[in-house]
């Protein structure tokens, strides 16, 4: 086998085929080669062999294994890798093994509800170093980060007054349209003004907001964060002693809870105004009975409701954002993936609250 290696005559039966020097990747070829000339049956003597690889060793465990060769002289290192060698042998499951159907969907329901548990417990955690941080940020307010919380005060408030008031404009019109509607059969169209104000004020403005708000800067906070972690910068912070929580998560939390409130007044108006114009126009309601009538039929703590969910939908929003911009770990890939996580986690989380507040309510007497 050149310089490193020599053998015997490959033509010889009688004689073990001998391997000196290294049996690496580097000779498996010609090994290989040597070895396939050789007549049954083969006798490879390893005594002579000062370095092995697994290609080298993979090369004579497959002899062994189709033409049942014979192997001598093997040191201690070297029938070591021969046995690891054996041991990874055995075909490789190109396809899953496929489970009955009922086992299947089982194993599906339990991988959701372990992944939902993980998710549940890591978000009250994450919620944890939130309040770590904001208390540390009490005890030390120079650490307050002023401007960082004006920057996110314009990215979750006044860049979304347009897309925000404009679908609260629409959904005016669509409430005030689809209860015109009903009402008509029983000519009591003037009751679509108790419709447009009660479901506006109490849920619908605050409820499409949140929704709003996590589509637009609750992806945007995962986005962020997450890219921060791919290019190490927030690993960064960490070696520099600034702690990623108080300079990246309490600003965009705060931004979060100190806007929804005002977004969400903003969105009623915008739906009270959207509805005036369809009475106005579609049942000739003035614009002044309107008023007047809203005045009458909405109590205010209908309002007080909407704004009390508002701060509580916003922190919700932000610290689902924030926690899944965090939880990225390999690639841009997982940027997306996570985003999207964020954005259902979010409305989900909405929801169920929103659930909460209703029956909370109702218990009191705020009906």
């Amino acid at each position: 086998m050149g310089d490193q290696s020599t053998t015997s005559d490959p033509a010889s039966e009688a004689q073990p085929y001998r391997v000196l020097g290294s049996l690496t990747i580097s000779r498996a070829a010609t090994t290989q080669r040597e070895i396939e000339a050789l007549a049954d049956p083969v006798t490879i003597d390893l005594s002579g062999v000062e370095k092995v690889d697994t290609v080298g060793a993979w090369l004579i465990y497959r002899t062994v294994r189709d033409r049942g060769a014979k192997v001598i002289g093997a040191s201690k290192d070297v029938a070591g890798l021969l046995d690891q060698v054996a041991e990874a042998d055995h075909p490789a499951r190109v396809r899953p093994e496929e489970q009955p159907g009922a086992l299947r969907v089982l194993n599906e329901i339990g991988e959701w509800v372990s992944d939902a548990v993980n998710t549940l417990i890591g978000l009250v955690g994450f919620l944890g170093a939130v309040l770590i941080g904001f208390a540390a940020i009490i005890r030390r307010p120079k650490k307050f980060r002023v401007n960082a919380v004006i920057q996110r005060f314009d990215l979750v408030g006044v860049r979304a007054l347009g897309i925000i008031g404009l679908m609260s404009f629409l959904i005016g019109i669509v409430v005030g349209q689809q209860g015109a509607v009903q009402l008509e059969q029983f000519g009591a169209e003037v009751y679509t003004i108790n419709l447009i104000g009660r479901i506006t004020i109490r849920e619908l403005g605050t409820l499409m907001t949140a929704i709003m708000v996590a589509g637009r800067s609750g992806s945007a906070f995962a986005a962020q964060l997450g890219t921060m972690k791919i290019t190490e910068e927030i690993d960064a912070m960490r070696t520099i002693g600034v702690s990623p929580v108080e300079a990246l998560v309490i600003p965009r939390m705060m931004a979060a809870v100190v806007m929804m409130p005002l977004l969400a007044f903003y969105a009623m108006i915008m739906s009270l105004i959207g509805g005036g114009i369809f009475c106005w126009i579609s049942l000739e309601i003035p614009p002044l009975t309107y008023i007047q009538r809203l005045q009458e039929v909405v109590p205010t703590h209908d309002l007080w409701i909407g704004l009390i969910k508002a701060p509580v939908f916003g922190g919700i929003i932000a610290l689902a954002g924030c926690f899944q911009g965090m939880q990225v770990e390999s690639n841009s890939e997982e940027v997306g993936i996570r985003t999207t996580n964020a954005v259902v986690q979010a409305i989900f989380l909405v929801i169920i609250l929103d659930a909460v507040f209703a029956i909370f309510f109702s218990s009191i007497g705020w009906l």
